[in-house]
């Protein structure tokens, strides 16, 4: 009696790897640079004058934005763990999801300065 023996699975490609990797650690670390920015930003609006300033409004902005950035974030980075251990080639999607991330970060940032008529 002999058995089918599933062949082995390629390894992951070392540049697939390396790139996914660097792409991802970019976007936790900007990601967390446009997070304390956004901070300071909201913490040191001095100037916000009544008949164009809407604090609240930007807030909103600012933390919907940086709530996409981090589904986004953890989305991308199963999407490429999952297509590493395929081994099908990811760094596309670390691509993408560093791409997507910073696009929603300057949007939260940019759309609090511009609701507080900055």
């Amino acid at each position: 009696m002999s058995y089918a023996v599933a062949p082995a699975k390629p390894p992951v490609s070392r540049a697939d790897l390396i790139w996914s990797v660097i792409m991802l650690v970019l976007t936790y670390a900007g990601g967390a640079a446009a997070a304390f920015i956004g901070v300071f930003v909201m913490a040191f609006t001095d100037n916000c004058p009544p008949a164009t300033c809407h604090i609240d409004t930007g807030i909103n902005i600012m933390f919907t934005a940086f709530v996409v950035a981090a589904v986004l974030a953890v989305a991308g980075t199963v999407l490429t763990v999952v297509r590493l251990t395929a081994r099908a080639i990811a760094w596309p999607f670390a691509l993408i999801t560093l791409g997507l991330c910073a696009m929603a970060c300057l949007v939260a940032i940019a759309g609090y300065v511009k609701a507080v008529g900055g």
